[in-house]
C-alpha cells in the first residue's frame, strides 16, 4: 500500500468513525448540534475528497473548539486516538517533504501498535486482570447496556481466566504480527474482532470504529519497515 493511499482511506474511515459519533449529539443541546453538524459537513468533504486538506485542517481547528467545550476528551481512549488520527493526518498532508510525511503517518501506525502492547503490559501487572477477577467484575456489574445473558458469564470464572489471559497475551503480542504481512493481517482481524466484541457485549462502538480507522496506519508501516 502507498503512503498516499493509506493516508486517504484513513481519512476516510475516520470521518465516518467522526459522522458515526456525531449522531450521538444530535438531540442534545443546541451548541452540541451545531457543532457536530459542522463537523459531519467537514468530513462529507473529507470522503468526496472535496477541497483536501482544508477540510482535515477545519475538523483539526474544530477538534480544539470541542475539547474546550466538553473540557478534553470526554469519551476516553477512543477519542484520544481520534485526535492523535486526525492531527497525523492533517502533518501528513501539509509537511513540505516526503520523509516528514512518512514521519507523522508513521507515528499514528507507531501508537496504534504501542496501544495494544501497552494496554496487555498494564493488565499483566494488574493481579485482578491475572486472575480472571476484572474480567468477572466487568460481566457483573458494569454500568454498560450488558444483556442479563451475557452477565451470566460472571458466573463461568474458569472461562474468564482464560479469556483475560487470550486478552493479555494477544496484546503483549500485537508487536510481532509486524515481521510479515499475512500475520499482521491475521492480528488485525484479531483485533478487529475483540473490539467487535467490546462493542457488542458492552456498547463501545466508538473503539471499533475508531481503531479501524487507523489499521491502514500499521499496513503502510509494516510495509515501509520490512
Amino acid at each position: 500500500m502507498t503512503l498516499d493511499a493509506a493516508i486517504r482511506l484513513t481519512e476516510v474511515l475516520l470521518a465516518l468513525a467522526f459522522i458515526q459519533q456525531g449522531a450521538e449529539h444530535l438531540r442534545r443541546f443546541r451548541d452540541e448540534q451545531v457543532l457536530f453538524l459542522v463537523r459531519t459537513a467537514l468530513c462529507v468533504f473529507v470522503i468526496l475528497g472535496i477541497g483536501a486538506p482544508w477540510p482535515l485542517g477545519g475538523l483539526a481547528l474544530l477538534s480544539l473548539v470541542i475539547l474546550h467545550r466538553f473540557r478534553g476528551p470526554y469519551n476516553g481512549g477512543s477519542d484520544r486516538m481520534g485526535l492523535l488520527a486526525l492531527w497525523c493526518l492533517v502533518l501528513s498532508q501539509v509537511l513540505p517533504t516526503e520523509k516528514a510525511r512518512e514521519i507523522a503517518f508513521g507515528y499514528l501506525g507507531a501508537q496504534l501498535v504501542l496501544s495494544y502492547l501497552i494496554a496487555g503490559w498494564v493488565k499483566i501487572r494488574n493481579p485482578d486482570w491475572r486472575s480472571g477477577r476484572a474480567l468477572r467484575q466487568v460481566f457483573a456489574f458494569s454500568v454498560y447496556p450488558v444483556s442479563e445473558r451475557a452477565r451470566d458469564w460472571a458466573a463461568r470464572p474458569r472461562v474468564l481466566f482464560a479469556m483475560s489471559w487470550a486478552v493479555i497475551l494477544f496484546e503483549l503480542a500485537f508487536p510481532l504480527t509486524l515481521v510479515s504481512q499475512p500475520s499482521l493481517v491475521v492480528g488485525l482481524a484479531l483485533a478487529a474482532a475483540f473490539h467487535l466484541a467490546n462493542a457488542c457485549l458492552f456498547g463501545l462502538n466508538r473503539f471499533f470504529w475508531t481503531w479501524l480507522a487507523v489499521y491502514p496506519a500499521i499496513v503502510w508501516l509494516q510495509g515501509r519497515l520490512f
